[in-house]
This record gives structure tokens, sequence and C-alpha cells, in this order.
């Protein structure tokens, strides 16, 4: 099953509803780096509210796709990050290292739009 990327003005928007299994979250790696590429993106949110626990797998996953879209120019903002997810980051010492956070989906793009000034 795929993610859903959504794109509004120069952002993508994703919201993951579900638990990722392997494949899941390397099809997302590789549709929102494709999506960034073709729509120029400037900045991205991932809202993650509906990730209860990730694995080591995953959380390796996500912190590649963070950096990986910051190579490719755009800003990101990590939202809805559950304790446990937190803890389990920083247990696998996966720094978001010039990362936007924020509580919710409305907080993450009003940091993002302020962030890239518009």
């Amino acid at each position: 099953m795929r993610i859903p990327i959504l794109k509004l003005r120069d952002c993508l928007l994703v919201s993951i509803q579900w638990e990722l299994d392997d494949q899941t979250a390397l099809s997302f790696q590789e549709d929102l780096l494709q999506k960034i590429h073709m729509t120029n993106a400037r900045g991205v949110v991932i809202d993650i509210t509906s990730i209860d626990f990730i694995d080591s797998f995953i959380a390796k996953v996500l912190g590649d796709v963070m950096e990986m879209s910051k190579l490719m120019g755009a800003k990101v903002v990590i939202t809805g990050i559950q304790p446990a997810v937190a803890i389990t980051l920083i247990e696998l010492g996966i720094r978001l290292e010039d990362v936007m956070t924020a509580l919710d989906l409305e907080n993450g793009l009003d940091k993002l739009q302020q962030e890239l000034g518009d």
C-alpha cells in the first residue's frame, strides 16, 4: 500500500495513517524523493501521529528520508511524534538535526511556511 503524498503550493504533505512495514517504508522513501524532484518542493511535512511505535529499520528509514529530503533542498517538519517513537529514535542514535518538529499537522504547516518565508 502506498502512502499518499499531497502537494500544497511548493510543499508536500504526508500523513502516515498506519504502522509501517519494511517494504512500505522503502517505497515511501522512493516515492517522496521522486515527488520532491518532480515538483521542486521547497518543504515537506511528515505527520506520524498514527504511528505508536517503530522498530530500528523503520526508524533508520525515516531518519534517512529526512536527510535525503534536505539534500534535495527541501526543509522538513515532522509532526505528531508519539513518546515511544521519540524514545526509540534517541535510543537508536537517530538524530534529527536541522529537522523541525511540531505537535500537529497544522502547527507543522505554520512552522514550515515561516521557515520558507511565505
